[in-house]
């Protein structure tokens, strides 16, 4: 595992979901996904940004669905066993607090060797 210090930078974490979510939801996911981002190394909540967008119609197979797309960006690889386990933990959160079926649930993780912040370009 690289021991980068620039690893601790904000990963990103996105929610695309057909639901409309009320503020304490987005809250109580934001806290949920802060203290879920731990698990992947040396990230944490201090560091991550999380972006909503619901009420959004999203078709799957043809038909409008109930569903949520979430994308985790962060910089640097880590280990599989973290980002599926970081997976897991992510669906069944969002699973009980929205309802939602997992298998109406898709989640990628996109992993970036350079990263821009603070003015520059880190690698």
């Amino acid at each position: 595992m690289n021991k980068n210090p620039y690893n601790k930078i904000m990963p990103y974490i996105s929610i695309n979901t057909s639901l409309r979510l009320s503020v304490d939801q987005k809250e109580k996911i934001k806290a949920e996904l802060g203290r879920l981002i731990s698990i992947i190394p040396e990230k944490n909540e201090a560091g991550t940004i999380v972006d909503f967008s619901d009420d959004r119609t999203i078709y799957k197979a043809g038909e409008k669905r109930e569903i949520a797309f979430i994308e985790l960006r962060i910089f640097k690889e880590c280990d599989f066993e973290y980002k599926k386990k970081f997976t897991e933990e992510t669906f069944s959160m969002l699973s009980r607090e929205l309802g939602l079926k997992i298998e109406n649930m898709s989640l990628n993780i996109l992993v970036f060797d350079n990263w821009g912040t603070g003015g520059t370009l880190r690698e």
